[in-house]
């Protein structure tokens, strides 16, 4: 089975959304501030990808944060970071399988459904 987990209206997941759909790959899209997302799945991501990974700290929720729970920010941390502010959960995670990859490049979907 295979989840796309993102925002709607996010630019890159409407790239992957794009991609999917045009390759007849089969998934289910998740969006994580409309449908929610839990703590296990999260630590999933988080133990497969590695939390630095997982947080997204280019976007705007991030740099609005206040630098004291910015520098704070650390494995024992970002689960309920994220929880709070699903926006800073780096776009899109797939999951294929259980098997986790995160960010899209058409050449790296490629080599994943080949």
């Amino acid at each position: 089975m295979t989840t796309l987990y993102g925002i709607k209206n996010c630019d890159t997941i409407k790239k992957a959304r794009k991609w999917l759909s045009d390759n007849g790959v089969d998934y289910n899209f998740h969006d994580v501030r409309v449908d929610g997302i839990d703590a296990a799945t999260i630590e999933q991501w988080v133990d497969q990808a590695g939390w630095e990974t997982v947080l997204n700290r280019r976007g705007t929720t991030w740099r609005k944060l206040d630098s004291t729970v910015q520098e704070a920010t650390n494995r024992d941390t970002v689960t309920a970071l994220l929880l709070e502010y699903p926006a800073m959960i780096k776009r899109p995670v797939l999951d294929v399988d259980g098997t986790v990859s995160i960010g899209f490049k058409a050449e790296h979907y490629q080599t994943i459904f080949n």
